[in-house]
């Protein structure tokens, strides 16, 4: 999985989620920057109203996070999804000595990009392609 950072710095290349069944996402700067959230019809439900997204919360009388703006969340996006947002770009992923590497095709030749996993090694490569 992503980090928090590595999500945070997506979001401020210009990567935009439209939640979807099966997103994760974290509630920051709530004491929750730990607890990773899953879209869910029965539990997460995205609601579209006129001002933007709502990501509602079924069944947690248990707490007082009933819903929030999808702005206040951080999307962590998964690998086939990070795949998918390098589009052409993306040449291969290996396993590498300390984790994975993701190469990605540029007007110079290839470019490798490493994580101690396959998401956070797609999070650098697509951090890097987006970032001037």
């Amino acid at each position: 999985m992503i980090t928090l950072e590595q999500a945070r710095r997506l979001r401020k290349a210009g990567v935009l989620w439209v939640p979807g069944p099966g997103d994760r996402f974290i509630v920051p700067n709530r004491e929750m920057d730990d607890d990773v959230f899953v879209v869910s019809d029965m539990t997460v439900e995205v609601h579209d109203y006129p001002g933007g997204k709502v990501i509602g919360f079924n069944g947690t009388t248990e707490w007082a996070l009933d819903s929030i703006e999808q702005r206040e969340v951080v999307w962590l996006p998964r690998e086939n999804q990070l795949r998918e947002l390098l589009a052409d770009r993306f040449v291969r992923l290996e396993a590498a000595p300390d984790g994975y590497a993701v190469d990605l095709a540029a007007d110079s030749g290839e470019h490798r990009f490493t994580g101690p996993d396959a998401e956070q090694a797609y999070a650098e490569a697509l951090i890097a392609l987006l970032t001037p």
